[in-house]
């Protein structure tokens, strides 16, 4: 890894095509890798979402469907129906990104373990 330190002690990704960065920019917002994760399993539609991101306002989930369709990782379909109907699926990128999100989620809970804490949210298993 060729990485240059700048003056002031530190790594400056800014002027570089940064694979880190890149990812976090891409998965990197409140509740991006959460609606990932619920995608995994197969397409949704946003009150789906909405129910099993429930501290997310739905302001805030619709800006991060946006991003993650600009960042090609989800496809948004709308059909010409009364109410309008929008469902969410992976892009074949964001298929890629699952080996992503199950070493966080498997970090995630070794770590909470660790802390004397047990993994209790809608992305274990048992709690859904």
């Amino acid at each position: 890894m060729n990485r240059k330190m700048n003056d002031n002690g530190t790594y400056d990704c800014d002027n570089y095509n940064c694979p880190v960065e890149t990812t976090l920019k891409m998965i990197g917002g409140k509740y991006k890798a959460l609606i990932l994760w619920h995608l995994l399993d197969g397409t949704l539609r946003f009150g789906q979402l909405s129910r099993m991101i429930h501290r997310a306002a739905p302001k805030v989930l619709t800006g991060q469907l946006r991003e993650l369709e600009e960042a090609n990782l989800i496809i948004r379909t709308v059909y010409p129906v009364v109410p309008p109907k929008v469902e969410y699926k992976l892009s074949e990128t964001g298929k890629s990104i699952r080996p992503i999100l199950e070493a966080m989620f498997t970090w995630g809970s070794d770590y909470l373990e660790q802390n004397g804490k047990t993994a209790d949210c809608p992305m274990v298993p048992d709690n859904q």
